[in-house]
């Protein structure tokens, strides 16, 4: 597979690492949007949300809560965002699914 975030999970292209287990990996994005901006993916390949089943239920929660565990650790109390960007519309730029972490600024809305 040619997927970008399975090479860089399966370590084949260096990343930033800040957290991973057996299920997930969430690294530092290379063009932060915010002082902190987290990438946290499933180490499984699933081409965006949309492509989902109702058998990821536990891994979806999984890649929430482990949002929370890395704004926490990177002491966001004041806030963060968490955004899963789904299909080209939706602004995806790479076909594994992916949560955004970001923090550290004050946010705006609408994001965009």
């Amino acid at each position: 597979m040619d997927c970008l975030f399975c090479k860089i999970a399966a370590g084949q292209i260096p990343a930033r690492p800040v957290y991973e287990d057996e299920d997930l990996f969430a690294f530092a994005d290379i063009n932060p949007q915010a002082p902190v901006h987290i990438l946290i993916i499933p180490r499984r390949h699933i081409a965006s949300l949309d492509h989902s089943a109702a058998g990821d239920a536990a891994l979806l929660g999984a890649l929430l809560e482990t949002a929370a565990k890395i704004a926490r650790d990177k002491g966001l109390a004041r806030g963060y965002r968490v955004v899963i960007n789904t299909g080209a519309d939706g602004g995806q730029t790479v076909d594994h699914l992916h949560v955004h972490l970001l923090g550290g600024r004050s946010m705006a809305w609408p994001p965009g």
